[in-house]
């Protein structure tokens, strides 16, 4: 059962996802300043932002004054979540490395998060897609709601293959496999991965688990069993998502590095620089982070 991969990879998804459902509006310069913390962490993947419309998400509405601002270090990788043609032109103006685009495996999620049906959404991330491909981009997708859908409950392994074999067709280079509202367990992660690992190749899968009810590092530990060895994740345990009723934080990046760290798997990642940067943005949050490494952090 054992089969750990040597090496994890952690995509911080804590600028953007982490933010983006705060009632703090942290300022662009603030976030720049923590950015550049974070491009110091040994982290390879970092999230900026996002370029959806500030009408949907305030807290981000700074997109591009922050992707030109930060200071950018070889070998890392800066991304941005983009919903459609608009959004890509910013984000390519920006010079962002990474583009991800997003859509749910369930029918609801998706009218409540994009405003549109899941056949109606397949256009416009094939648009995306083939021109952020062409501009010389890596592209990303998220598909959300995987294990299950605050408005239609259980989503069938089918719909999420669905969904993902035609962001596959239409040129992805990797797709992230979201429990959106942290649903997950473990039995239901292993029934899953054993049908996924028959279909796709694991280089290409990321999961991205909330940890609404503890249950995320107990899920990430599952599928290391499957190969997956990418995993997204938000410093501090900060994040959720506004279109999802009770859809908690992402699964804390600091906890993450200490379990693999604690299992002898490397993630190129300092924890000491990783709880400075933690530091920083509970700072300008003016609230504890939930995670389990801040707890003992401020507790000292």
């Amino acid at each position: 059962m054992m089969n750990w991969p040597e090496k994890v990879t952690i995509k911080e998804v804590g600028p953007r996802d982490g933010l983006q459902n705060e009632k703090v509006i942290i300022p662009a310069q603030s976030k720049m300043e923590w950015i550049d913390q974070l491009s110091d962490t040994g982290l390879s993947y970092i999230e900026v932002t996002s370029f959806v419309h500030p009408k949907w998400i305030p807290q981000l509405s700074d997109a591009a004054l922050v992707a030109k601002g930060i200071k950018r270090k070889p070998g890392i990788t800066y991304a941005a979540l983009v919903p459609n043609q608009r959004g890509l032109e910013s984000a390519l103006e920006a010079n962002i490395d990474d583009i991800s685009v997003f859509m749910s495996s369930s029918e609801t999620h998706n009218l409540k998060n994009i405003n549109k049906s899941i056949s109606d959404t397949f256009p416009i991330m094939k648009d995306v897609i083939r021109t952020a491909a062409n501009s010389g981009k890596t592209v990303r997708g998220y598909v959300s709601t995987v294990f299950g859908c605050p408005y239609e409950g259980e989503v069938s392994a089918d719909q999420v293959f669905r969904v993902c074999d035609q962001l596959f067709e239409y040129g992805i280079d990797e797709v992230s496999l979201g429990d959106t509202i942290g649903v997950a367990s473990p039995r239901q992660v292993s029934l899953f991965l054993e049908q996924a690992v028959k279909r796709y190749d694991m280089s290409q899968i990321a999961l991205h688990f909330h940890d609404t009810r503890g249950m995320a590092l107990a899920n990430i530990l599952e599928s290391l069993n499957y190969g997956i060895d990418t995993f997204d994740s938000s410093l501090g345990g900060l994040g959720g998502c506004p279109y999802a009723p009770g859809a908690s934080g992402n699964v804390a990046t600091d906890d993450l590095v200490h379990m693999l760290h604690k299992m002898g798997i490397h993630t190129g990642i300092n924890p000491e620089k990783l709880m400075k940067a933690a530091a920083m943005v509970q700072s300008f949050l003016g609230k504890p982070l939930p995670s389990h490494q801040m707890a003992v952090n401020n507790a000292q």
